[in-house]
């Protein structure tokens, strides 16, 4: 499926092919062999067994149950694994469990699973930050924003994230799925479409199917079949195209410039996640739509979705350049 993906990606009339690459894949063998350690441990851990436990005459359980065992036998389950040691590319997880998570027996591996790009989730001075804050903002505030759930610290990194980005607002959501399963919704309606790239990821997949605008997919990075769904989403009120700005399965970088002229001639608007692009892609890092040059026109992209569990440690979102979308989002 991926080799059909890729060939659909060099377009027939002209606009760049293959879109670049951030990272190599050249570690498969290693990567494998290391998934097969560290599951060999969970299931040490317990994670593998299959009895089920007794169902009784309780339908819904007898029907995931089988749904689980159907899940093993295709190699699709997904088993946890203990880390027993803080985040890292070093870490350690448990091969026996006691319940805890503390086992009798720990292996060292190596990390190449995390999000932690820029080796920050355990950085002594953004410990020593989490700590001060613990003492002056307390634990947690046991309320959503609008009702007494927005302190000074919240207001301070949205205008902080705001001006990084060269965007006049921003606004915090728990993580980066709650943002784009949000964000659609919110400022989308049925006289609306959403062009979304094919290999968008899942959030925005789902943040897509939460709203009620028409939803339209191209192939991925083929600007010939992005233009082909602007022109059948004609009739509609707002055009979205929504895109990954760095594509994590793949590695791949959208053609943010070529979207963006797209986008002017259509009258259309875009949306980038940049994920996975945040702190470490772009000359200062500030995402895909840095390395493109497209990050600085207000005409450009109009709506920006970042996070930074993968620079730093936090897990927040923001969006959008746009205050009245941003009133709706809030």
């Amino acid at each position: 499926q991926r080799q059909r993906q890729r060939q659909r990606m060099t377009s027939s009339n002209g606009w760049p092919s293959p879109p670049r690459r951030c990272f190599s894949s050249s570690i498969a063998p290693v990567a494998s062999s290391i998934d097969a350690a560290v599951t060999d441990a969970g299931n040490a851990a317990g994670g593998g067994s299959t009895d089920g436990g007794n169902d009784g005459g309780d339908t819904l359980g007898r029907a995931l149950r089988g749904q689980l065992d159907a899940m093993r036998a295709a190699g699709t389950y997904k088993r946890e694994r203990v880390i027993v040691s803080p985040q890292g590319a070093e870490i350690r997880v448990a091969t026996t469990s006691d319940g805890g998570g503390q086992g009798r027996l720990q292996l060292q591996v190596l990390n190449f699973c995390a999000n932690n790009y820029l080796g920050l989730s355990n950085h002594p001075r953004l410990v020593a930050a989490a700590k001060r804050a613990l003492d002056t903002h307390g634990h947690g505030l046991s309320s959503v924003r609008f009702i007494c759930g927005t302190q000074d610290a919240h207001l301070a990194l949205e205008a902080k994230l705001a001006r990084f980005h060269k965007l006049d607002a921003a606004i915090l959501y728990p993580s980066c799925f709650d943002a784009n399963t949000g964000i659609f919704e919110a400022i989308l309606t049925a006289e609306d479409a959403v062009i979304s790239d094919e290999l968008n990821h899942a959030s925005i997949i789902d943040g897509v199917r939460l709203c009620k605008a028409k939803r339209l997919r191209y192939a991925h990075a083929d600007m010939g079949d992005l233009e082909r769904r602007l022109v059948e989403a004609k009739d509609a009120r707002v055009r979205l195209i929504a895109t990954d700005g760095v594509f994590s399965m793949d590695g791949t970088v959208a053609p943010l410039k070529d979207i963006v002229r797209l986008a002017r001639k259509h009258d259309a608007i875009v949306f980038v996640d940049e994920c996975h692009a945040t702190g470490f892609v772009g000359p200062t890092g500030r995402g895909a739509a840095e390395l493109d040059g497209v990050l600085h026109d207000a005409r450009d992209i109009l709506i920006i979705n970042g996070t930074l569990v993968e620079s730093t440690v936090h897990q927040v979102a923001f969006s959008p350049r746009l205050h009245s979308a941003l009133e709706f989002s809030a």
